[in-house]
């Protein structure tokens, strides 16, 4: 087959069409120019005073990836290793100043990329506020008269904030796409520097109010970033909580008792099912299993005891109102408290639900052992499973409070 030079271009022009369709143009194109003056001052880009729309736009384009796509090719040693901690990690032994090293490693769990930022960038009213604290979202509410649904939760806070973020602006005759100073006009100079402290964020210096605003501008998107990765982290060690929670109570009980309790279910059970059969039926209806509820046998006596001691755990891992001040809604801290860094709570908050995760198996598996035994032993062991559980659970809290 043949193809004329004309038929060529047009293929050509298709695709490019295609890709730019796909990909679409860079969001900085659509920003206002001060916008682009903000970006530039924020990363600390010079640029000419005198530089028109085109200028601004190709130094943002040529410094993008740098300071947005990949930032970490320009982090300290220590951001760097606080970035690692956050994702489980622990430096190298030896690169622990290396900050060449430290990026490498740092590379290897970075989730951004071109796209992601292009779109994250697209709709900054998405995650601007995820770091804020629960004051912070009502100070700017009332400020700019924003109703909020009563009870005043952080999620409906939070969606408040996002719906009338275009409005809240035009009120004050700003632009939208690259944050400005009004945002943080209801915060205190304590509570911008207090920003860079709960993250293990050094300070910038000298620590001007416009200073401050620039750089938590700059790395909101990050803090974001980590406190969704703290959150999935979280979530996948209660769901491991769970499952062993039920394993164990499984084990403990007899085939009659699986029966029975498929029976009340209303779990159809074949004839002639053997254990290994049993067990997988109910497993596979796992959730039923935290619906039981407490009746004088034993087994039920157990069952009610690891249904508390899971929900004794969920209270101090679940319960996600959004991204901000996530380790001190989940583990039961005031809002407002103190909190440590963001990227150092993540590696505490993980281990603390591995322990509890871990120290509910064992208390269920040691309930499972006596429930066999007797009822009145049984019961006895629920209860003691119940407050090992708790304990770990209390002690998983405590460990995130002294980190925070």
């Amino acid at each position: 087959m043949r193809f004329s030079l004309a038929s060529t271009l047009v293929v050509a022009l298709a695709a490019q069409a295609t890709a730019s369709s796909w990909f679409g143009k860079p969001v900085y194109n659509k920003w206002h120019e001060t916008e682009l003056e903000r970006w530039l001052s924020d990363h600390n880009v010079p640029y000419p005073k005198a530089a028109d729309r085109k200028d601004l736009e190709n130094l943002v384009k040529d410094h993008w990836n740098d300071k947005v796509v990949s930032p970490y090719s320009s982090w300290d040693a220590q951001t760097l290793q606080n970035y690692l901690t956050s994702k489980g990690q622990q430096a190298k032994k030896g690169t622990e100043k290396d900050t060449k090293s430290l990026a490498e490693q740092v590379k290897v769990y970075w989730t951004e990329t071109e796209d992601s930022a292009n779109q994250a960038y697209s709709s900054v009213k998405d995650w601007i506020f995820d770091s804020w604290t629960d004051s912070q979202l009502k100070a700017f509410a009332d400020k700019h008269g924003i109703p909020v649904p009563q009870p005043r939760k952080r999620d409906s806070l939070l969606q408040a904030l996002r719906d009338n973020y275009q409005s809240a602006a035009n009120k004050v005759s700003e632009n939208v796409n690259y944050p400005g100073d009004w945002l943080y006009e209801s915060w205190s100079d304590s509570e911008l520097k207090v920003w860079f402290d709960e993250r293990g964020y050094p300070v910038p210096q000298p620590s001007t109010r416009d200073s401050l605003i620039a750089n938590i501008r700059r790395q909101s998107r990050v803090a974001s970033l980590n406190l969704q990765g703290a959150y999935s982290q979280a979530s996948s060690s209660a769901a491991a909580a769970q499952q062993s929670l039920s394993d164990a109570l499984l084990d403990s009980w007899s085939d009659s008792q699986i029966k029975e309790w498929a029976d009340k279910n209303g779990i159809k059970v074949p004839q002639g099912s053997k254990r290994n059969e049993l067990i997988a039926l109910a497993r596979k209806h796992r959730a039923r299993l935290y619906g039981d509820s407490a009746s004088a046998t034993a087994e039920s006596a157990y069952g009610a005891a690891t249904s508390k001691a899971g929900n004794q755990y969920a209270q101090a891992t679940n319960g996600f109102a959004g991204y901000t001040n996530w380790f001190k809604a989940q583990f039961g801290i005031a809002t407002d408290a103190a909190a440590a860094s963001a990227s150092s709570a993540t590696g505490t908050a993980q281990k603390s639900a591995s322990s509890v995760s871990s120290s509910l198996s064992k208390s269920a598996a040691s309930a499972s052992s006596s429930a066999s035994k007797s009822n009145a032993s049984a019961s006895k062991s629920a209860a003691s499973a119940y407050d090992q559980a708790a304990a770990s659970a209390a002690s998983a809290t405590d460990r995130v409070k002294e980190e925070l």
